[in-house]
């Protein structure tokens, strides 16, 4: 490695390359899984530096990484191989092109979330998807890798639905174009030109390339909101309005909690951070006195509202104009009470939409204990069955997880108007990783009382998720984020699995992009 790290330290500088077993160990674990260190870990600046580097790490027969912020669960970025060059791309954070007049923007995959939708900030436009709760570390790059979802989700679907075109660095350190930048002439102004080359690169987890640049589409943003929040006494009855929703494209965010979830939220969040939130929400309601009056209902509805709550939704509409929005929310009111549900204050959508990218400290349960999601993305058709089915798979491993203290709760999301999320989540007494403490506010950390190191209850938890993992294929359920966690290769039918491992043959004859991602 020294004669590796020689050459990389020419090529971005000394201090932008590090052998140190601290960091090295940091860089290579995510949210719930510490395993093997990388062995280098390289910060290129720009697009041509990623090049020079995966060039020169593959050369030397090294194992290539990409990692995005940090905030993934699935494995994708922790390596499978000692010595593994961990590509961290945090310095590729600049907007390089805002094309208002052709409606796109180019950014450097490692730009956050948080930090393009800033960059935005004034022009009236924004991307379709606009990044995931976690974005003040969540970057681009990593969203559209891992694919994600939940700002605009509800009506414009996942993070790869709002890319028009990609540059991708291949494992020879080739930069691959697609879309209309494919062609030698034009501006990556439109994704599809021949074959759809960046769908190939979206959602792939690093397993055929690390992305250089992304280029997004942009619209107009709506400037008029409203919001709505429903209480429901059983799963069949929330999925069936949230599915009626979905379907009549109305809102442009859509999720809900079991009753477990739901306290965690409301034991997880202090009245400190509320006070925070007014703020912005005071900012983003629109004229001062529309602003102290959602202040006022948000503040005293206070959290009490959610105690005798089973199950609930929670929705934010965007629209052109103010009679509009009421219109849609009129319209989601009707499908609620169709469906037996009943009001509740709204202030929990607004207080998320006022700080859309706030801390990530519900990665953390709160008392400190770990969480760890996974999902599984099905037809509405199948939303109810597929929690019935996950509840099963609970109740057969009540004994076991009460003995561990493992807890489960739900977030359910609808994707655009065809597609439904169920996302188990689990809380367990464990230790607290470096992952947590840089990520987690220092403030929320000191008042946690955290836990020590609980392997078993680990294991426990890990094989409840990999029984889940085969529940969700045997019911066909798809996944975002699949990189090494998801049973993506041994659910694919074999006439495909054969095309996209020819696939990865030609962009990666030797296997040294992200081994393992994918199941490759």
């Amino acid at each position: 490695m020294s004669a590796l790290q020689a050459e990389l330290n020419d090529l971005v500088g000394s201090e932008f390359v590090s052998a140190d077993p601290l960091e090295c160990d940091y860089f290579a674990q995510d949210v719930f899984t510490r395993a093997t260190p990388a062995g280098l870990v390289v910060s290129p600046a720009d697009a041509a530096q990623l090049a020079a580097v995966v060039k020169r790490a593959t050369a030397h027969g090294r194992a290539v990484v990409p990692r995005g912020g940090g905030m993934s669960y699935t494995s994708g970025y922790v390596p499978q191989e000692t010595d593994s060059v961990l590509v961290d791309t945090s310095r590729m954070c600049r907007v390089l092109e805002l094309n208002q007049e052709d409606m796109y923007v180019t950014v450097e995959a490692g730009i956050t979330w948080r930090a393009l939708a800033e960059a935005l900030r004034g022009t009236g436009l924004r991307t379709p998807y606009w990044g995931t709760l976690s974005g003040r570390f969540a970057t681009v790059g990593g969203g559209v890798s891992q694919n994600s979802i939940f700002w605009g989700s509800a009506r414009y679907g996942t993070a790869a639905d709002s890319v028009i075109g990609l540059e991708v660095v291949l494992a020879d350190g080739s930069i691959l174009r697609t879309g209309a930048g494919a062609q030698a002439n034009a501006r990556p102004f439109f994704r599809h030109f021949g074959p759809d080359l960046t769908g190939l690169f979206t959602g792939d987890c690093g397993a055929l390339g690390c992305k250089a640049t992304v280029t997004l589409a942009l619209i107009p943003e709506p400037p008029h909101r409203a919001f709505g929040s429903f209480a429901f006494d059983d799963y069949p009855a929330t999925v069936a309005a949230m599915s009626d929703i979905a379907r009549a494209d109305l809102v442009t965010e859509c999720f809900g909690f079991d009753p477990y979830l739901q306290r965690q939220r409301m034991k997880r969040e202090s009245l400190a951070a509320d006070a925070r939130q007014f703020a912005g929400l005071l900012k983003a309601a629109g004229g001062v006195g529309r602003a102290l009056a959602d202040g006022a209902k948000a503040a005293l509805a206070g959290r009490h509202f959610m105690d005798e709550v089973k199950w609930s939704f929670h929705v934010m509409i965007e629209e052109r104009t103010r009679d509009g929005a009421a219109a849609c929310l009129r319209q989601v009111k009707e499908i609620v009470a169709r469906h037996g549900g009943r009001n509740l204050p709204d202030s929990i959508p607004k207080l998320v939409r006022a700080n859309p990218f706030g801390p990530v400290n519900n990665m953390l349960g709160p008392e400190g204990e770990r969480w760890l999601p996974v999902h599984a993305l099905v037809p509405h058709s199948a939303a109810t069955e597929t929690l019935a089915r996950v509840e099963a798979v609970f109740e057969r491993h009540r004994e076991r997880m009460q003995g561990f203290e493992i807890h489960t709760g739900y977030l359910l999301a609808t994707v655009a108007t065809h597609c439904f999320v169920v996302e188990p989540v689990f809380f367990w007494p464990d230790a607290i990783e470096e992952m947590h403490r840089r990520s987690v506010e220092p403030e929320h950390l000191r008042r946690l009382r955290g836990f020590p190191a609980n392997p078993e209850a680990r294991a426990a938890v890990t094989a409840i998720k990999e029984e889940l993992s085969d529940l969700f294929r045997e019911l066909g359920a798809v996944h975002l984020q699949v990189a090494k966690a998801y049973r993506y290769r041994e659910g694919l039918r074999p006439e495909t699995l054969k095309l996209v491992r020819q696939l990865k043959q030609v962009v990666d004859p030797h296997r040294r992009m992200n081994p393992g991602s994918l199941g490759l």
